[in-house]
């Protein structure tokens, strides 16, 4: 537990912080503008699936966006 305290007042003295929050919200910008495009792809392909895939985007979205807010939490603590 100690080495993860020292790596984290490291990392926030070297300012690493601030670009993993910007890194985790490009990533999570990403994965959710490919969740989509693939999404409206299979939509596109098979219309009467548009519910079912609509709601499982929704729910992977979600997910990702859960993570990258943890991500990001978790980047401005180290900061404070």
């Amino acid at each position: 537990m100690e080495f993860l305290t020292v790596l984290l007042e490291a990392a926030a003295a070297a300012g690493f912080a601030g670009i993993g929050a910007g890194l985790a919200a490009i990533g999570a910008g990403i994965g959710v503008g490919l969740i989509g495009g693939h999404a409206m792809d299979a939509m596109a392909r098979q219309p009467e699936s548009a519910g079912d895939l609509r709601a499982n985007m929704i729910v992977a979205a979600a997910l990702v966006e859960g993570v990258a807010l943890f991500a990001v939490i978790v980047c401005l603590l180290v900061v404070l």
